[in-house]
């Protein structure tokens, strides 16, 4: 079972990039598919969740308006599209599944499959 995110690179501040996240070894199809990030000397953090339809939707509020997180279940692929990049948005992000919807998760929640993470790096 693997969950393979990518997208990430270096972007300028304002700009733009879209991660993905595809599942193998396995369908996730009746999970939710959720975005971590980790900044460098700091904690795993929620940025995203997507629940098995759309009707379950959330995001952290410091990505509130810049981050739109979508999925195709058909593909087991999610997506982050990310606007107005900002500095304080550089770290490894993260993909993971759950059984659960969670609307502001934790790392310690019931999350059995990690993606191995995409760097984001956003320069003044």
């Amino acid at each position: 079972v693997q969950l393979q995110a990518s997208g990430g690179g270096l972007v300028q501040a304002g700009g733009s990039l879209r991660l993905s996240c595809t599942a193998s070894g396995r369908s996730f199809y009746n999970y939710g598919m959720y975005w971590f990030r980790q900044a460098p000397g700091k904690e795993r953090e929620f940025v995203a969740g997507i629940g098995r339809t759309t009707s379950f939707i959330f995001y952290a509020d410091s990505v509130k308006g810049r981050f739109t997180i979508s999925r195709d279940r058909a593909k087991d692929t999610m997506y982050l599209q990310m606007t107005s990049l900002k500095p304080e948005d550089t770290a490894v992000y993260y993909c993971t599944v759950s059984r659960n919807v969670y609307s502001n998760p934790k790392e310690s929640d019931d999350f059995p499959y990690w993606g191995q993470g995409t760097l984001v790096t956003v320069s003044s």
